[in-house]
């Protein structure tokens, strides 16, 4: 850390929207200190990606270590806000000049199926574990739950991440019903080539395996299925994305031979000796524009397996305001976060998003905003014209994300000697307390040569 930086910003969370945050924050001479859970800072690029995508999850990490591993930032890995650091304490008594929360979001939403997690592991699972399980399962030093892609499975969702936990499905299904056989899979490869082709390669097909396969469920049409995006409110746009979807979803079904059910909902699942058997699924259908579930129209689906990814929401932390699911913001256009001064939210704790450059955009966008309108810092150091400055950082950023800015600005003084030692020795007695030895060491440290 500089003798005497103006500034020291915390950005908790150093994947995707935390990076980008950094590297804002520093462009403008203004130092960072990143707290990461994790021992390393991918995030959901490490551990919500399937491990497919390991050409653009190489890509991905490049780019967070470009933006982390430089002078003008510390790294805190191994350090969790409400676990190894209280956060209040972090917010108000560290001495920083601002508090930026890029933690993202862990945590499933509910499945809104009654008595869904009495049933965790018992035929009831959530996407966020399936999927770490599914990356990590193989790997010597993994010690986490074991589960099973059951055959037949149930899919609960409609967006880009239900697609790949049926993916996940469809692929571990037949790998192991090849292996039976004595041929070699690898699932990674067998996502790249598309599972229908590889089928066909070894002149095969998943009834003569005997596989069943999994079924999306989502409650409203294919044209409605959140995988992609509509660019603005038009009646043509709205026309032009659903048939993106439409289209989409026809290539996932054919190359990779999973079913989808629109326009139903689950209503409860089938319990038989204390595990999941079944789903009742019921139709659902407009009135009007309301979207309505048809009584009378209760169907039992045989299933040993029920995945629900109906998106994530943020973990909850002691000191953190809670607004029902979410975390509570005075404003919620830049983030600014309800009883505390300085605090900020960015990326997918917020946008609800994993969407990656929606998040590279929107942290971009609230560390410009606390800049200008908070810290009063232009890029040539003098204060800002802050509203303008704001106003200019939101549209970089999408439409979603950029909304009304701040009405009130306000700029906070230089930091004073003393605040910026208190910061600088917090920060080494952590290093010393976990052995960190410098950003690139530690994750050569922390890196499986394998995965090196």
């Amino acid at each position: 850390m500089p003798d005497q930086p103006s500034h020291v910003v915390a950005v908790v969370g150093g994947a995707v929207s935390g990076a980008e945050a950094v590297e804002t924050l520093v462009s403008r001479g203004i130092h960072v200190v990143v707290l990461e859970q994790n021992d390393k800072p991918y995030g959901k690029i490490e551990d919500g990606l399937p491990k497919w995508h390991d050409k653009q999850r190489r890509q991905e990490y490049a780019k967070i270590d470009g933006k982390l591993d430089r002078p003008e930032v510390s790294f805190l890995p191994r350090t969790a806000i409400g676990r190894d650091v209280d956060f209040a304490d972090l917010a108000k008594n560290w001495g920083f000049s601002a508090v930026l929360l890029a933690n993202g979001s862990w945590r499933d939403r509910n499945s809104g199926v009654a008595g869904s997690d009495e049933m965790l592991g018992k035929g009831f699972l959530y996407q966020n574990p399936f999927i770490y399980w599914f990356n990590h399962n193989e790997e010597k030093t993994y010690s986490g739950p074991r589960y099973e892609a059951a055959d037949g499975a149930i899919v609960l969702g409609g967006g880009l991440a239900s697609i790949d936990v049926v993916k996940v499905l469809m692929l571990e299904n037949v790998a192991a019903k090849m292996r039976a056989r004595g041929v070699a899979c690898d699932v990674v490869e067998m996502e790249h080539e598309g599972l229908a082709e590889f089928l066909k390669e070894h002149k095969t097909s998943l009834e003569e395996l005997g596989v069943k396969g999994c079924t999306l469920v989502y409650r409203r049409s294919i044209g409605e299925m959140p995988v992609a995006s509509a660019r603005d409110d038009s009646e043509a746009e709205k026309a032009r994305v659903s048939g993106v979807r439409e289209k989409l979803i026809a290539l996932s079904t054919a190359k990779f031979l999973f079913k989808v059910r629109p326009h139903a909902v689950a209503r409860r699942l089938v319990i038989e000796g204390g595990r999941v058997t079944g789903l009742v699924l019921a139709r659902t259908e407009y009135q009007g524009k309301k979207l309505v579930t048809v009584e009378g129209s209760d169907e039992t689906v045989p299933t040993p397996l029920v995945i629900s990814s109906v998106g994530s929401i943020p973990m909850p932390i002691p000191g953190i305001p809670m607004d029902g699911e979410f975390y509570k913001y005075d404003d919620w256009n830049v983030g600014r976060m309800t009883g505390y001064d300085g605090v900020f939210a960015l990326g997918n704790v917020i946008t609800g998003k994993g969407n990656i450059a929606v998040s590279r955009k929107h942290g971009k966008f609230i560390a410009d905003h606390v800049i200008a309108s908070y810290l009063g810092v232009a890029g040539n150091g003098t204060p800002a014209n802050a509203l303008a400055a704001a106003t200019a950082g939101a549209a970089a950023a999408t439409k979603e994300q950029a909304g009304a800015v701040a009405n009130a600005v306000k700029a906070k003084p230089a930091l004073s000697a003393s605040a910026v030692e208190g910061i600088r020795s917090k920060v080494a007695a952590r290093w010393k307390q976990i052995g960190y030895p410098g950003y690139r060491e530690w994750i050569r440290k922390v890196t499986p040569p394998d995965m090196r």
